[in-house]
């Protein structure tokens, strides 16, 4: 038995178990300027075109344990409305993970709506307010389950009980984000544009989200707080920085980086450009960054360098993460001439 509490995994296992736990720790990307509605659905729209439709794939500890698997899938469609130059954004965010060898998954459908207000009539500027809400849906494989209840003595014995009482081995809530943001060219220079937004995670507070259905078990509300600046560095190029802070109870994420985007064509709209960057998750790993854009289509790439308290189970190796985006302005009914076109 001291073998196994000096073993790395069982490390691993307590810091899992205790996240689950204290429902404090919700799904993220590195890549999280790729999944703009998982931080706040008052980001939607903000982007050149009418249409967005984006994909990320994570596997995170196949070093370490069975790999946790992240699938997201979010889409955002502008509709211009009024006279002036507002407009909002439909669209919706569905999100698959898997974790561990119990195959403990989550599924998420929010459906999203946003608001965006016009500030300026000369220049991008906009105030924008955000609704996310839908259904989610938890289940384990309760074959899988094992425990120290099962260990005779001197082997692990798979006919004793796992001494587990679940009432259930899936359960689904209402889940809701709302969220505002602000963002604005900056200056003159249409390439310079800036953002940040608020938003306020699980304001439904649903109970009894538990296998055990215990009501006194909650979801903590989520804050988090986003913004981002990119500059015109030359004629062919620019620079982003970006960053993200969120508080879920007693518990802080801090993550930040930039990217260099070079331009590889002379055009007004170039359609091909080539960005690297790094980031940096505060106190768990480094996550260097890079992306091909091939108008209207991009893929980007990441991997997490870990740095945390697991990097002796680890060896550093944490997760790889692969991005694709389709943007783009349709030909009928578009809204180029419509709105002011936020970008980012």
């Amino acid at each position: 038995m001291k073998q196994f509490f000096r073993n790395p995994l069982y490390y691993l296992l307590l810091l899992t178990l205790f996240s689950t736990a204290a429902s404090a720790q919700d799904i993220h990307f590195s890549q999280f300027f790729e999944t703009p509605l998982l931080r706040n659905p008052a980001l939607a729209g903000i982007f050149s075109g009418d249409m967005r439709l984006q994909a990320v794939y994570r596997t995170q500890w196949q070093s370490v344990t069975v790999p946790y698997q992240t699938t997201s899938v979010n889409g955002e469609f502008k509709l211009p409305i009024g006279k002036g130059y507002d407009f909002i954004t439909i669209g919706g965010q569905v999100l698959y993970d898997k974790a561990g060898t119990i195959a403990l998954t989550t599924t998420q459908v929010l459906p999203t709506i946003n608001y965006h207000k016009s500030l300026s009539d000369y220049k991008n500027m906009y105030l924008s307010m955000g609704f996310m809400g839908g259904i989610v849906q938890r289940s384990l494989d309760r074959s899988k389950v094992t425990t120290n209840s099962q260990f005779d003595g001197n082997n692990y014995n798979p006919g004793l009980s796992d001494g587990e009482n679940f009432a259930q081995t899936s359960y689904s809530y209402f889940d809701g984000t709302a969220g505002v943001s602000f963002n604005s060219q900056v200056g003159d220079d249409e390439k310079s544009n800036m953002y940040l937004g608020i938003a306020y995670h699980h304001f439904t507070k649903p109970r009894g989200i538990s296998f055990y259905e215990d009501p006194n078990i909650q979801l903590t509300p989520k804050w988090v707080y986003s913004a981002g600046l990119r500059l015109g560095t030359s004629d062919d190029s620019y620079v982003t920085f970006q960053g993200d802070y969120s508080q879920q109870g007693p518990y802080t994420e801090t993550i930040a980086g930039a990217m260099l985007t070079k331009n590889l064509d002379e055009e007004e709209t170039p359609k091909y450009a080539i960005s690297g960057g790094l980031y940096m998750r505060w106190k768990d790993a480094i996550i260097p960054v890079g992306k091909l854009d091939m108008n209207p289509l991009s893929v980007s790439v990441s991997y997490d360098i870990n740095t945390s308290q697991l990097t002796s189970a680890s060896s550093g190796r944490g997760g790889l993460e692969l991005a694709l985006t389709y943007q783009k302005y349709f030909e009928n009914n578009s809204s180029k001439d419509a709105v002011r076109c936020p970008r980012f």
